[in-house]
Parts: structure tokens; sequence; C-alpha cells
């Protein structure tokens, strides 16, 4: 119950930060370091941040965010098998 809790939190945080960057990007604003995204991703939030790359069509250019972006889901994928069993 706390894993779920947890996933969807963080889901929705990784979500929500790829969708303020790029409100910024396109206001030329201070964005969110890469890093900070990337950390959600891995946190546990890939697949928020995956959703939010193909509707806002952000980072879906960078080499970095196409590969690391799907690691962290297969990564997300393991621990919670790992956590669950």
């Amino acid at each position: 119950m706390i894993l779920t809790i947890y996933l969807i939190a963080i889901t929705l945080i990784s979500f929500l930060l790829f969708a303020i960057d790029k409100r910024k990007a396109i206001k030329h604003a201070y964005r969110i370091p890469e890093s900070a995204l990337l950390f959600t991703a891995f946190l546990g939030g890939a697949f928020g941040s995956w959703m939010s790359m193909q509707l806002f069509h952000h980072k879906t250019q960078k080499t970095k965010f196409r590969i690391l972006v799907p690691l962290a889901m297969v990564w997300t994928v393991g621990v919670v098998i790992w956590l669950v069993y």
C-alpha cells in the first residue's frame, strides 16, 4: 500500500516537473536542471516522465532522455518486483 502511494506520488511529481520545465522553456524562464528531471525518473517517476515527454513533446530529441528515461522505467519495474517478491 505504501509502495503504491509512493509510486503514484513520484509519478505525478515527475510528470509535473517535465510539464513545468516545458512551460519555462517556452517562456525562456529559469529551467529545472536536467539532473533533477532524471533524478525523479530514477526515484520511481519514470512513467510520469515518459508520459510527459510524449504529451508535451519535451526532451524527446535529447539522446540522454531517450535512453535514460526508458532505462529508469526498467529500473523501476525491477525494484518494484524485487520489493514485492
